[in-house]
This record gives C-alpha cells, sequence and structure tokens, in this order.
C-alpha cells in the first residue's frame, strides 16, 4: 500500500461501518489517503487489527471499534463509545438472496435489521451533533438491487431501496444545518462473497461495460461524496455499477 498523502479530510473523523473487508475497507484506506481519521468497524478483532496496521504504515489514522449492528443495543453502544464523528459511512450489511416462497423470516429479520436498523439509528446518533456544528456527510452503501430486479433478491432489494429512502428523507431533515447525506449503489464488485469470483464476474457481463468494479472504484465516489468536493450534492444515490441501472 502506497503512502498516505494528507488531503481534503484532514482533521476530521471518519466512522466507516464494515471496514475490515471488501468495500468497506477500500473506503476506509481511501478516506485515510484523503488526510482522514478513520474508525474501522467491524466483528473481527484480528482482522480490524490487520486494516489498522496496514493505514498506520502507510502514515494514515485509523483505530479499531467492534460492534454488532444486529443488535439495537450495540449499535447505541458504538455510538456512545465513538463520540462525535464528521462522516459516516453505513456500509456494512448482509446480502441472503432466495426465492420468496422460502425465504426465512429470521433470514428477513436479520437483513433488515443490519442493512435499515442500524444505519438509522446511527444516523439518529451522530447526525444531530454534526448538525449542531453545522458540518457533516453522511454516505450508505446502497445497491444496484436497489433499482434493478434480480431473481431471489425481492428481500435485500428491499433494505437497499429502504436505505436510499432514508437518505432522502435524511437529506431533507438535516442538510439546511450543514450535513450533507448520499448514498453510492453500487453494481458487482469483486469483494469476498459465499458466490465467489465467478459470480460476479458473470454478473459484470450484464452490464454495458462488460465488467465487475474493483472495491477501490467504489471507495472513490463515496470518498468524493464525503468531502468538500461534492458541496452541493446531497440527498441523492450515485450509480456506480458500469451502467447497470440504465438499461
Amino acid at each position: 500500500m502506497s503512502t498516505m498523502s494528507q488531503n481534503n479530510l484532514e482533521g476530521q473523523r471518519a466512522l466507516v461501518t464494515g471496514a475490515t473487508s471488501g468495500i468497506g475497507r477500500a473506503v476506509a484506506f481511501q478516506l485515510a489517503r484523503d488526510g482522514a481519521e478513520v474508525l474501522v468497524h467491524g466483528r473481527d478483532a484480528a482482522r480490524g487489527a490487520e486494516t489498522v496496521q496496514e493505514i498506520t504504515a502507510a502514515r494514515g489514522k485509523a483505530s479499531f471499534v467492534a460492534a454488532d449492528l444486529g443488535d439495537v443495543t450495540d449499535v447505541q453502544r458504538l455510538a456512545t463509545d465513538v463520540g462525535d464523528v464528521d462522516i459516516l459511512i453505513n456500509n456494512a450489511g448482509i446480502a441472503l438472496f432466495g426465492a420468496t416462497a422460502e425465504f426465512e423470516v429470521s433470514a428477513f429479520d436479520k437483513m433488515f435489521a443490519s442493512n435499515v436498523r442500524a444505519p438509522f439509528f446511527l444516523v439518529a446518533a451522530f447526525a444531530p451533533g454534526m448538525a449542531a456544528r453545522d458540518h457533516g456527510s453522511i454516505v450508505s452503501v446502497s445497491s444496484m438491487a436497489g433499482g434493478v430486479g434480480l431473481v431471489g433478491g425481492a428481500a435485500y432489494g428491499a433494505t437497499k431501496a429502504s436505505l436510499e429512502a432514508m437518505t432522502r428523507a435524511w437529506a431533507a431533515e438535516y442538510s439546511a444545518s450543514g450535513v450533507r447525506v448520499n448514498a453510492i449503489a453500487p453494481g458487482p464488485v469483486y469483494t469476498p462473497t459465499p458466490s465467489g469470483p465467478d459470480f460476479i464476474t458473470a454478473l459484470g457481463e450484464t452490464t454495458p461495460m462488460h465488467r465487475a468494479a474493483q472495491p477501490e472504484e467504489i471507495a472513490e465516489v463515496v470518498s468524493f461524496l464525503a468531502s468538500p468536493r461534492a458541496s452541493y450534492i446531497t440527498g441523492t444515490t450515485v450509480a456506480a455499477d458500469g451502467g447497470r441501472r440504465a438499461i
């Protein structure tokens, strides 16, 4: 990993949920490159320590915070432990696919708890402080599944559509106080998945660009949305999906 370069997020604290792998990890690295102090959230302390070590070895600033976002009490405890942040990246989530008629209630509830309830209460915890300080940025990681019908993806897509709806409502609620709220909807991305890389490659072929993305490509967009470079952007969902939503 290249040496960090301090940039336009110097002096800001950023909490990135689900930051020990995949998109979240790439986002943590990118925000650190841009000068932010990054709070790396995850459940696996070993992976968290590894992520923090790589960031600090490249002269970035990072620390690990643990929480189970499926447990609302732990979400509230995380918010208390972390304190004020300038940037919140709601990245952590669960992707479970299955036929509607066979989808288990426990899987449905688990996914909504992680993908919808946790971001809601993290915003509830952090946005008022941002508003009181007249600045802040919230970026939530949605999915093309929030706007594209996928076989077996009714429940998962519903969580992401909910996240995008909350993003618009939060923008209306907090933007007048200097808090920008946006979402990004990635398409297929090469991240660890039970389906394996061949599945991601095949899904990438369905996009106009005929390829899947690397996590770093998504992280660049997230970092832009979180930064002053996006100073007049709020309430929107940016599709970073190789054009998949366009067809």
